[in-house]
């Protein structure tokens, strides 16, 4: 891809995947962050040119963000969409539903082995924090979330799972980023709640999941908050 513009997206997690996907996850990122405004009109051949790629990629991403519903395909281009304050709530909203039931799951399966290995994630998140890598921080963070579902092999909750990771992603990328720089304290209360995690799969106890479920997803004003300063700060870094 061209290094054009500094690159929003971590090139790392999408080094083997398709141009198109990389085209996806960079325009996806943009959309999201502000960087590209609500109402514009995405041309194929000035992408292709900025990005110094075909058209075919370009399409191929303009696709994938049309189907989340981001962008508009429309005779005259793709427009963007963008998120609302509601698109983020539901957002969470279906994350906390795919958690939910996931618990109600996981008190009939033998989580010894899931323990560990969210164990060991967790401690990736803390080194993560440690050297100050919000990218790496965020990549542990939706890993292990994702490793909670994919214990109870359940492959419609994966399919809903994969269907809103990207733009969940994208939104916890720039939300841990922006925290780093401006509220790095509230990385310990995160780390927290992580550990409440592992402490209520380990004793299968209903009401510490309900409590770890609540602490991280009642604070949706928070996030909304969060990509508002990070698109600040990205305009502010535009202006130097």
């Amino acid at each position: 891809m061209s290094e054009y513009k500094e690159l929003l997206y971590p090139e790392k997690w999408i080094a083997n995947a398709s141009m198109g996907a990389r085209l996806a996850c960079e325009l996806r990122m943009r959309i999201i962050s502000g960087m590209i405004e609500k109402g514009t009109v995405l041309s194929e051949n000035k992408l292709a040119l900025e990005f110094e790629v075909s058209r075919s990629p370009i399409r191929e991403a303009l696709k994938v963000l049309a189907s989340e519903n981001i962008i508009r395909l429309e005779r005259m281009g793709a427009v963007v969409v963008g998120l609302t304050e509601k698109d983020i709530e539901e957002i969470y909203d279906v994350r906390l539903l795919i958690e939910t039931f996931v618990y109600e799951r996981i008190v009939k399966i033998d989580t010894s082995e899931l323990v560990k290995e969210l164990s060991k994630i967790l401690e990736l998140m803390e080194v993560a924090i440690k050297y100050g890598d919000a990218d790496e921080f965020s990549y542990q963070d939706v890993l292990f979330h994702e490793t909670i579902i994919r214990s109870i092999d359940h492959s419609y909750i994966m399919l809903i799972w994969n269907n809103t990771k990207p733009v969940m992603e994208s939104l916890i990328l720039l939300s841990m980023r922006m925290r780093l720089e401006k509220k790095y304290d509230d990385f310990s209360r995160v780390l927290k709640n992580h550990e409440i995690y592992i402490e209520a799969i380990k004793i299968k106890d209903r009401d510490i999941m309900i409590q770890a479920l609540h602490q991280n997803f009642d604070d949706v004003q928070d996030k909304v908050a969060d990509l508002w300063m990070s698109q600040q700060m990205l305009e502010k870094g535009r202006e130097r």
